[in-house]
Parts: C-alpha cells; sequence; structure tokens
C-alpha cells in the first residue's frame, strides 16, 4: 500500500523509538521494520519489471539482501547505534543480489561510516548519515543512471539535510524523509524514458521507499504483515509454497471461505498478524482465499479463524519444510568439476538450469554458482565458489546483467587476483569459457575472454506479464516475447513462430550454428517440433539442441 506519510495518524499505538535518540537495539528493531513491510510488498516492487517478462526480482533481491543484514545482528545485544550499523552494513554486503541489492548493500555501507562509533542517533547525525550514504552509493557506479534507487537516495538526502535545519525531531525527520522517498519515485518515469514507455516507476526506487515507510509504519504503530488496500481478485492470487520460506514459518496454508458479512479488512489482518507472515487475499464471485505462511504449532489457527467469519470451502496446507527436502533429494547427481592446480586460472560460472550447469562443467569449470533469471546469487553464495580454492587467479562468469555487480562486489572482498567476465547471457558465457587456458598469462586469458563476448548473438523466449507497447513491439499480457541481445524484438501468440520471427530478426541465415537450449517447462515433443520448423525455414544452420532446466524462459538461443 502507498500511504502518504504525512497523513498517517498519531495513535496512542504510537511506538516511542523514535522519540529519543536511537542506540543499537533500536536500529536492528527498525530494520527488522523496513524488511518486513518490503517482504508484504515485494510482489509489488517484482512487478515493476521494464519488460514485461515473469522474472521480475527487484523486491525478492532486496527482500534478501535486507534478510541478511538482519541476520548479521540477530543474536547481538549490541547498544552502540555504530556498531549495529556495521554489523548491518557486513550483512547486506555479503546477502546483496542483483544491481538493486548491491546499491542497497552500498547504502547501508556509507550509512556506517557515517556513524562510526556513534553511541546513539539524532536527527542531525541522521541527514549527515543519508548523505553520506549517498556519496557512497553513487561512487560504487561507474555510470550512474538517474531514475533509479541512486535518485531516490539523493532526493532523501536533500530533504533530510534541509529538514534538520528547523526540527530536531526523529519521527518528523523520517516522515519528511518518506514522502521525499514517495515523490521521487513518482518522477522517475520523467528521468528515464524507459520506464515512462513501460508505464512503470523505478522498483529499486520503490524497495527503498518501502524500507523507509516500513520503519515509519512501525514508529506509528501501523500494521506491517497486512496490505490494506483493495482486496485483488482470486485469479490474481498465486500459490507460491517453493518461495523462500522465513525462519520458523514451515507450513503454508490457503484457505477458500465465504464470509457471513462484508469483511472488516484491516480487523481481518491485524487477527492474522499473530499468526503468521506471507499474508495474501484474493476475492472473487464473493468468496476468498486467504494464504499465509505460519510455524507448526499454528498451522490450524487461520482455519479456525475463518471458521468464525463464514462459511470454509476448501483448505490445503502445504509443508514448505518437507517439500524443501523433497527437492533437495531428487536433485541431479552432483556435477564433475575440472581439477585447479595452484597457481592455473579457475573459472566460475553462474548457471540458471541445471542443463546449462553441466555444460559449463564440460568446459571446465571450477565451480558453478546457481541463479540467474529470478534467483540472483549473493555476494556470499559468489565468493563462497571460488574462496577455498587452490589458486590466487579466478575469472567469474556472471551470465546475466543483474548479476555482474553482484560478481564485482564478491571480486572486491578477496585477496585473490579476480576478473569478472561481463557476460550478459549464457551464450556469452559459453563462448568466453571456449577462451579459458588455465595455464596461460591471466592477463591475456581475460582479455581473450572478453573479446569472445561479441562472437554470439542471444536470443531468448519468454512470456508477457502485462500489456505494453516497449519500442514499437506490442506486447499482450500471455503471449510469448522475444528477446534480442536483451532487446525485446517480437510477440506471439505461439511457441513456434516466436522463435521464427526471433530467428528472422536476428538474422540467423547470415551465421552457421544455431543452439537452443530447452527450458525446464518445455514438453521434450514441442522442443522436437519446433527444431524441424525451424530446421524447415533455415536449411543452411547446424543446429543443436541441449536441456537448459532454467525456467521461465522457454529457449535460450546462441547464434554463432
Amino acid at each position: 500500500m502507498d500511504v502518504e506519510p504525512h497523513t498517517l495518524p498519531q495513535t496512542e499505538r504510537v511506538i516511542p523509538v523514535l522519540k529519543k535518540p536511537l542506540d543499537g537495539q533500536s536500529l536492528k528493531t527498525l530494520i527488522e521494520a523496513g524488511l518486513t513491510w518490503l517482504r508484504t510488498n515485494q510482489q509489488t516492487v517484482n512487478a515493476l519489471n521494464v519488460f514485461p517478462v515473469p522474472d521480475g526480482d527487484t523486491g525478492t533481491n532486496m527482500v534478501l539482501t535486507m534478510q541478511a543484514a538482519l541476520d548479521e545482528t540477530a543474536h547481538s545485544s549490541e547498544g552502540n547505534f555504530g556498531k549495529m550499523a556495521h554489523a548491518v552494513a557486513h550483512g547486506a554486503l555479503m546477502g546483496a543480489r542483483g544491481n538493486s541489492g548491491v546499491i542497497l548493500s552500498q547504502l547501508w555501507r556509507g550509512f556506517a561510516r557515517a556513524v562510526d562509533e556513534v553511541e546513539s542517533l539524532d536527527a542531525a547525525t541522521l541527514a549527515h548519515a543519508m548523505a553520506v550514504a549517498r556519496d557512497t552509493a553513487y561512487k560504487g557506479v561507474v555510470r550512474p543512471v538517474e531514475g533509479t534507487i541512486l535518485t531516490i537516495a539523493k532526493d532523501v538526502a536533500q530533504t533530510a539535510e534541509e529538514a534538520v535545519k528547523t526540527n530536531d525531531d526523529l519521527l518528523d525527520l523520517l516522515d519528511q524523509m518518506v514522502s521525499s522517498a514517495d515523490a521521487s519515485v513518482q518522477r522517475t518515469p520523467e528521468l528515464l524514458p524507459v520506464l515512462k514507455e513501460a508505464g512503470v516507476v523505478d522498483a529499486g526506487g520503490k524497495g527503498l521507499f518501502y524500507i523507509l515507510e516500513g520503519m515509519l509504519r512501525y514508529a506509528r504503530g501501523l500494521p506491517l504483515d497486512a496490505v490494506v488496500t483493495k482486496v485483488p481478485p482470486l485469479a490474481s492470487l498465486k500459490r507460491e509454497a517453493l518461495e523462500a520460506i522465513e525462519p520458523g514459518q514451515d507450513f503454508e496454508v490457503v484457505v477458500d471461505f465465504r464470509p457471513q458479512k462484508e469483511l472488516d479488512l484491516e480487523l481481518f489482518y491485524q487477527g492474522l498478524e499473530a499468526m503468521g507472515t506471507s499474508i495474501q487475499l484474493g476475492e472473487g464471485d464473493g468468496i476468498y482465499r486467504l494464504h499465509i505462511h505460519v510455524p507448526n504449532e499454528k498451522r490450524y489457527e487461520p482455519i479456525e479463524y475463518t471458521m468464525t467469519l463464514g462459511t470454509i470451502t476448501k483448505v490445503a496446507m502445504e509443508n514448505l519444510v518437507a517439500q524443501m527436502e523433497e527437492i533437495e533429494k531428487n536433485k541431479a547427481p552432483a556435477l564433475s568439476f575440472a581439477p585447479v592446480q595452484p597457481g592455473q586460472i579457475a573459472a566460475i560460472a553462474v548457471a540458471p538450469g541445471e542443463g546449462i550447469a553441466r555444460v559449463f562443467a564440460s568446459l571446465g569449470v571450477a565451480n558453478i554458482v546457481r541463479g540467474g533469471q529470478s534467483m540472483n546469487p549473493s555476494t556470499q553464495e559468489i565468493l563462497s565458489a571460488f574462496e577455498n580454492l587452490p589458486t590466487d587467479k579466478i575469472v567469474i562468469l556472471p551470465n546475466n546483467k543483474n548479476v555482474i555487480r553482484t560478481a564485482n562486489a564478491a571480486a572486491e572482498l578477496t585477496v585473490k587476483q579476480v576478473a569478472v567476465i561481463p557476460s550478459r547471457s549464457v551464450p556469452q558465457g559459453f563462448s568466453a569459457m571456449l577462451r579459458l587456458a588455465p595455464h596461460e598469462d591471466f592477463a591475456t586469458v581475460v582479455q581473450e575472454m572478453n573479446s569472445a563476448l561479441e562472437d554470439v548473438v542471444t536470443a531468448e523466449i519468454t512470456y508477457a506479464t502485462r500489456s505494453v507497447v516497449i519500442d514499437d513491439v506490442a506486447v499482450e499480457k500471455g503471449q510469448y516475447i522475444g528477446l534480442l541481445n536483451g532487446k525485446l524484438v517480437v510477440s506471439g501468440e505461439n511457441l513456434a513462430d516466436t522463435c521464427l520471427k526471433l530467428l528472422a530478426k536476428a538474422e540467423a541465415d547470415n551465421y552457421e550454428l544455431i543452439t537452443l537450449y530447452s527450458g525446464m517447462d518445455v514438453q521434450k515433443a514441442e522442443v522436437n517440433s519446433i527444431v524441424d520448423k525451424i530446421r524447415a525455414a533455415h536449411p543452411r544452420l547446424e543446429i543443436e539442441v541441449q536441456d537448459g532446466g532454467q525456467p521461465h524462459y522457454p529457449f535460450i538461443i546462441s547464434i554463432e
């Protein structure tokens, strides 16, 4: 929900945390509040993709980054504000995922530097810390782009610096900062034309707004686990049993019920907040669907609660922990990686699917980091993939534009000699791996692998999550869409036709080889049928097919 911060009501439930200087424990509480409200609005942020693709993950990346920051403080009784801020910053850095997560970690890094050894935070120090956070984040980006999370951080810092000149009340200052963040987010489409064309605001900036608003909502005694807006249509409420499981939330409970009278949504959500998290509610034809994650001992409480409100028509309960254990048990056999000797060059690759991981393993990588579309790995995951290898020469292949910044962050945390090859797609990563010469000069190999990125064209097929017109390509929700080197170029009603149109846009007949990496959701028979049509349309081309196993993208296509 987008609450106008300056209109939030003062109530008897106002928490006094911002009515006094903040200590370390108060900061931890506010971090948890910001994270909780961000998680509540996570899917809203995820939906703010410029391209209408199903792997929007900015909200998820920011949630996981903030969760890592909170986890770093979980068992700390530190009362010093500055020391706690450093713990938050370290956790955010190690847990940072995606571009938005890395920039968020840089904001916390600058914030912590500004409050180093500060015992407790007052309004003037907060305003100064926001300015240093802004400066640190901008310095961490080679080519800062306005209309992004950076702009929101800048506007918030400027508001804080001006406001503190006439008011030293922390609650009032946070109120003005949240108002500034909200207004700044709404201006992002005017600063970044691609946002305006897509009809969205900046996702990272929106995430930062929710973090700050969550802190303010906590201080005002307002709920954090419930989005108290109009109820979305029942059809739009998707069950997400396999999303990240919050600590202690072992069960997913879904209840369909017909209320006896009109629901008081505020009261309804308040009742649910005491039971669990990930609360969602959908409505259709007078039936409501409740979705909630709860601990084991409370798994029947949502059912009993809804029974007091109306007639239950359907109940579903899933043991999330058991599901995750089953997934782990059924995983494919471990990959076999190239042996690494001291002094040689070792390659680390990010792979979005099991089949793609196996191709990288066959090409000689020393380790794989699982992730890519919709599951960007963290700084810690990338660092752990190479830190214990018996060599000090490492190359990292992110294979996704949203992983490059995280890979760079991991490279800065080690004493090893690390080069990030900025591969923006899986085909680019494969092309670079063909240039790996483990025993040759490090600088020469890095140069060769970088040059190999231009040797391949990447085509991708996915489906549209909303209707939009981008770059003169009209897209309807649910249609297949084709991206060429990351640019939306075609749309279509069926997978085969979209593949053919995409290859035509790529001028595939000017090349020699097409390799199709099929996704986890496309059947083998359909793959074979599509390949036959491609062969008929492009008889001169050599065509290979691999089981990629990636989610959301029926095909990732390499054109060489």
